[in-house]
């Protein structure tokens, strides 16, 4: 197990040390499951009370608390907490399990297929006819990448994922456990004789920038027609459901159980809060944010936050809200 002191730590952050603990440090943990050779992170008020009864021997600190390290503790100071966080995580971060083969024996690679150098591709994998992988793509077990689709280098597509026909996916993704690209958007309409449903085809694609993160269950429907399109730099949380024909801007985010409808468009920056969910052809501007369990219906201009089902912007909504308890208070 490899640790670290809590020198090593702040050359990394470069951040302002104060205190000190001689403490080998192997691992980051959680304020309340701390034990003493353990970094933890205080990145607010409501944490800071809960130091003194942590047993971790450091913490990284927002610089704008107010935090004593204690006896043979030490407290790094940091702008901010979060993404000093991220630097430790990934210092501690184990390496992902590695594939022996370059292609494992059950897996089936149609003969027109091109892989460029370094791939790797796992049990029971499907590559279909006229795929092209980049460099360095791995596919964990269990992968079904269809006809005609690119996958740029060193993407990362892990098991139970299915990347349907003539899709394009860039460079550097990571697309993690039964996520879906491409599977057919969801289009019907009455029959003229009003006794059934009539299925609209969806001849369209998909296409992922680079730098993009989908997690496990998430769906991603091809168009219509033409494509739908997710930016450079997007995260997609766990079980998010983007409709064809939909356009994503770059780095936004979406929590987990959003979902946009058919033909949205997003701009970038935009932030997508937990099951919240955005009705088809609506736009949202650029750096806007939708509270998580909101109900967009119109469209959102840019740098705004709206909250509430039907969404609005969120000073009117907490208005309404307090209105409503201070209604229901007197009655």
């Amino acid at each position: 197990m490899t640790t670290y002191t809590i020198n090593d730590i702040n050359n990394i952050l470069k951040g302002e040390l104060i205190g000190h603990t001689n403490q080998k440090i192997d691992g980051p943990e959680q304020l309340q499951n701390a034990e003493n050779n353990h970094i933890t992170f205080i990145g607010s008020k409501k944490y800071a009370k809960q130091w003194a009864d942590s047993k971790a021997c450091a913490a990284v600190v927002n610089d704008n608390l107010n935090v004593e390290p204690g006896e043979n503790r030490a407290l790094i100071k940091v702008k901010n907490a979060d993404l000093a966080m991220a630097k430790i995580l990934e210092l501690f971060n184990p390496p992902t399990p590695e594939l022996e083969a370059d292609i494992h024996p059950s897996a089936v690679v149609h003969k027109t297929a091109s892989l460029g150098k370094g791939c790797k591709i796992g049990a029971n994998c499907y590559v279909g006819k006229d795929v092209v992988l980049g460099k360095g793509v791995v596919l964990y077990p269990n992968v079904c990448v269809f006809d005609e689709t690119t996958i740029g280098d060193y993407t990362v597509i892990w098991s139970g994922t299915v990347v349907r026909e003539r899709c394009i996916v860039g460079s550097h993704c990571i697309f993690h456990t039964n996520v879906s690209i491409g599977a057919d958007g969801f289009g019907n309409r009455p029959s003229d004789d009003g006794r059934g449903l009539v299925k609209i085809p969806q001849i369209g694609n998909v296409i992922i920038g680079h730098y993009v993160e989908i997690g496990a269950n998430s769906c991603v429907d091809r168009a219509k027609f033409s494509s739908t399109i997710i930016g450079d730099g997007c995260k997609i949380d766990n079980l998010v459901q983007i409709a064809h024909n939909c356009v994503m801007g770059r780095s936004c985010i979406m929590a987990g159980h959003s979902g946009l409808a058919g033909s949205v468009t997003l701009g970038d920056g935009v932030i997508i809060g937990g099951s919240a969910s955005i009705k088809d052809h609506t736009t949202v501007e650029s750096g806007a944010t939708v509270g998580a369990g909101s109900g967009v219906m119109n469209n959102v201009k840019a740098g705004q936050t709206v909250l509430g089902y039907p969404a609005q912007e969120a000073r009117d909504m907490l208005k309404q809200w307090v209105a409503v308890r201070r209604f229901m208070k007197n009655n």
